[in-house]
């Protein structure tokens, strides 16, 4: 069974790093591709699964194609950080649609936000009248993207 600190043997790691790349891939392809028969494959990707180091699958859409090409990172301070206003903020952050990332931060400003809009005009809008609103924010700070060098998933699993 794989724990939460386990480590993962490299066949895990080559069915972590294919599915990463080809979510959709069939378990005799997946097979193939790692070096092993069918059955264990099956049987390491049913555990991967039922532990939760496979969260789930999904499709990847592409935000320029919708019209969402605007990305902007913003940084917002709170008037107050105690644990109950902390967890008002997340709670409602998490109903701002545009809001596609939000992390607690340790350091001079405490949420780091990757909203993502059709345009300026749009963000102007979602940072006025949502995330301005947002329970107990004191300021935000807005870092516009010009270009995405890196932005799906993660880097392949070390050996």
């Amino acid at each position: 069974m794989v724990e939460k600190n386990s480590v993962l043997d490299i066949f895990d790691k080559k069915i972590l790093d294919a599915l990463s790349v080809e979510g959709r891939v069939s378990v005799t392809e997946l097979a193939r591709r790692i070096g092993l028969s069918k059955s264990p494959t099956q049987a390491r990707l049913r555990r991967l699964e039922e532990t939760g180091v496979i969260r789930g699958y999904r499709a990847l859409y592409d935000p320029i194609r919708l019209g969402r090409d605007h990305v902007a990172f913003v940084e917002v301070k709170l008037s107050d950080t105690r644990e109950t206003a902390l967890a008002a903020f997340n709670a409602a952050v998490m109903k701002v649609a545009e809001v596609e990332q939000c992390h607690l931060i340790a350091g001079a400003f405490d949420y780091l936000l990757k909203v993502r809009t059709s345009g300026m005009t749009g963000y102007r809008a979602v940072l006025a009248e949502k995330i301005s609103t947002l329970p107990h924010v004191a300021s935000t700070s807005t870092y516009v993207a010009m270009q995405a060098v890196k932005e799906e998933g993660l880097a392949p699993i070390a050996p």
